[in-house]
């Protein structure tokens, strides 16, 4: 079983986000976004297998330990090979300082399948089209109307949470980030 931390964004801003993803479902290019049933979010980590609650314990504390990150959606990108279309976040030192300091905090949990969500690989985003399974000119259609309809967000990185990468994803644990 695979398991993701996830770094969620403030209400207001997954709201921009959904509205986004939205335009691709209500255009009949692809629900599969929805399908998932998955709160937008950038992939902090993925492990093959945690013992969920030492899991929570550790999270909790470094939610508790940490404030919350500005949050800028600046860029559009695609992974070709998946056929995602994603919103990449503008990184600062103080994000990935973030995301190597969690690695940390969940060292001896197994990263095997996980290798491009470590601190030296990670491509940080936040999908808004998974047209995989769709027809074939279904990626190029999603990457067009939301090229033609993005804009820059700004807004917070307010919750990170732990969820069970399954069909539909689900979501174990969420905490606010609440530190100084």
């Amino acid at each position: 079983m695979n398991f993701a931390i996830e770094l969620f964004f403030d209400k207001e801003t997954e709201d921009a986000v959904l509205r986004l993803a939205s335009l691709v479902a209500d255009a009949g290019i692809s629900k599969r976004f929805f399908e998932w049933k998955t709160r937008p979010h950038v992939t902090l980590a993925i492990f093959k297998d945690v013992d969920e609650a030492e899991c929570i314990k550790r999270l909790g504390a470094f939610a508790s330990s940490h404030a919350p990150l500005p949050a800028c959606l600046g860029s559009l990108g695609a992974f070709p090979d998946t056929k995602t279309v994603f919103a990449s976040p503008v990184m600062t030192e103080r994000t990935y300082s973030f995301q190597r300091e969690l690695h940390g905090a969940m060292s001896g949990f197994d990263t095997t399948g996980g290798e491009w969500y470590l601190p030296d690989r990670w491509v940080p985003h936040c999908a808004l089209a998974l047209t995989g399974d769709d027809a074939p000119d279904a990626f190029y259609r999603a990457a067009d109307l939301l090229l033609r309809n993005f804009s820059k967000m700004s807004g917070a990185f307010s919750e990170i949470g732990l969820v069970k990468i399954t069909f539909p994803v689900e979501e174990i644990y969420t905490a606010k980030l609440s530190g100084n």
